[in-house]
């Protein structure tokens, strides 16, 4: 028996989707092969230019996006070379009918073809059933990261959101008495807006478009698939049936859909990279996050900056505290009083939370008995000349301390409460710790599942677009050893010739 030629090939393929006070934006990363650099950059053909792609992992960048989806080109050339196998084949059969002699007419023959059909549509159903399973499963694994992400965005939004509005607080409260203060506290606010515009418009920009992304991909799979599904078990009933125009158009259509399987596969490869380059972001990050190719999705300061920043934050605290608890303590020695004995201003001191080495924030380092520093007007209050009263009633009273110095000291004393009310909100944003917490997430416990589960859906689309190959080709191969023969109904081998 003579076989007629066909076209068969192999491919792979896979997907994901999709300063604070300094105005730097940190994110994404890189992918993990063995060839490529991830700090560095890749090395990957650019269609878009002819050359190679040398930069990082950026999202943003349409020539990061083109090197990466042109991995998968071997399923792209696959899909290229079954359509124009097939239009050439058209052609052949166009140009020169099938005759005989091309197969052998012994019923063994028959029915060989017809269960190596069988033998194909088995795998080819099983592998559709497998796609169809685990494109839900990474669908559901994609999305689970993307809201990772997303949350991790919307959690910097409202901390960012309290840190402008303790501080139009604080500005408001500064204004009378320090505007240089009031003034520079109102463009860190406007820059924290900034910043915090830039994280909502990913989330809802950006969340949207990964979203229809991720669908669209899985739709395309769902579709196709079903289409082809539905193709294969036509084709076995028409074949049962010999109605042989109709089996034809469904070799024909179901060329077109292994075109398509192709394709897919292709793009699902693409997937798989794209998602070893994000994964291997994140693992980079955990290394060094200021240092990374993350660069559009969440907020990290710059670490020498915001070290600075925060420090300089406790310097002023820690003496502006040490200076109330001077005065405090040259009150008391003024009354010949101990700052331990229960009398004035409770226990004497002021709580200073911050260490005076390198301005370090360690609360813990108050005891329960230091006033806060936001309760301090409350004790200086009972020590107040107020308005209406002279100036020799108040020194008969004890109230020592005039309105005016009184409204100034509540003004700071609230004002500096109020930055250590966000204190820890502001150690957060600039050590980066939600994108860090975020990141550590995802590539601790997503990671390794999120690339396994597109690698399982890259590798049964290829198993599925193999035998679709061998399928057609099979099919094709029983539709040219039926040609002009007569069958009985359901029967496999044809009826033989009428005796003279």
């Amino acid at each position: 028996m003579s076989k007629p030629n066909g076209v068969v090939a192999a491919f792979m393929l896979l997907l994901f989707l999709t300063s604070v006070v300094s105005p730097k934006l940190v994110v994404f990363g890189s992918s993990a092969h063995d060839d490529e650099d991830h700090e560095h950059g890749f090395k990957r053909p650019d269609p878009l230019r002819f050359k190679y792609y040398s930069g990082g992992y950026n999202v943003t960048n349409k020539h990061y996006w083109a090197s990466a989806a042109f991995t998968g080109v071997h399923g792209y050339a696959i899909a290229a070379i079954w359509a124009l196998s097939g239009l050439g084949f058209g052609l052949f059969v166009r140009l020169k009918s099938p005759g005989s002699g091309f197969f052998s007419d012994s019923d063994c023959c028959y029915v060989v073809m017809f269960l190596l059909v069988i033998l194909f549509t088995v795998f080819t159903v099983v592998a559709t059933g497998f796609v169809l399973k685990q494109n839900q499963s990474s669908l559901q694994r994609t999305n689970k990261l993307k809201n990772t992400i997303l949350e991790a965005g919307q959690e910097m939004c409202s901390t960012i959101q309290r840190v402008i509005n303790n501080m139009t607080l604080i500005q408001s409260q500064l204004l009378k008495y320090d505007k240089q203060t009031s003034l520079l506290l109102n463009v860190t606010i406007r820059r924290l807006g900034n910043e915090s515009q830039t994280i909502q418009n990913f989330v809802h920009k950006n969340g949207h478009s990964i979203e229809n992304g991720v669908h669209a991909s899985q739709a395309s799979h769902v579709v196709i698939l079903s289409i082809n599904l539905i193709s294969v078990v036509a084709a076995i009933v028409l074949l049962l049936l010999h109605w042989h125009h109709g089996f034809i158009t469904i070799i024909i259509l179901c060329w077109i859909l292994t075109t398509l399987c192709w394709v897919l596969t292709g793009f699902d490869f693409f997937l798989h990279n794209f998602a070893d380059d994000t994964c291997s972001a994140f693992e980079d990050f955990e290394q060094n996050p200021q240092n990374n190719s993350l660069s559009v999705i969440l907020p990290c300061m710059n670490s020498t900056h915001s070290d600075e920043v925060l420090s300089n934050i406790g310097c002023i605290i820690h003496k502006f505290i040490s200076e109330i608890n001077k005065n405090i303590e040259r009150v008391y020695l003024s009354f010949g009083l101990h700052q331990q004995d229960d009398g004035l201003f409770g226990s004497g001191k002021i709580c200073d939370p911050f260490s005076a080495a390198n301005y370090t924030y360690v609360p813990e380092k108050c005891s329960k008995n230091d006033i806060q520093i936001g309760e301090l007007p409350n004790v200086l209050s009972g020590f107040t000349c107020y308005g209406e009263n002279t100036i020799k009633n108040c020194r008969r009273q004890g109230k020592f301390i005039p309105q005016n110095a009184y409204d100034k000291a509540r003004a700071y004393s609230k004002s500096v409460q109020g930055m250590l009310d966000i204190y820890p909100d502001l150690q957060s944003l600039t050590n980066c710790t939600i994108v860090k917490t975020t990141f550590s997430e995802v590539a601790v416990n997503q990671c390794t599942s999120f690339k396994f589960s597109i690698r399982l859906l890259w590798s049964w689309m290829l198993s599925l677009s193999i035998f679709m190959v061998a399928l057609v080709i099979s099919w094709v191969a029983r539709a040219w050893q039926d040609k002009g023969r007569q069958f009985s109904r359901c029967s496999i081998i044809p009826n033989p010739p009428d005796r003279l």
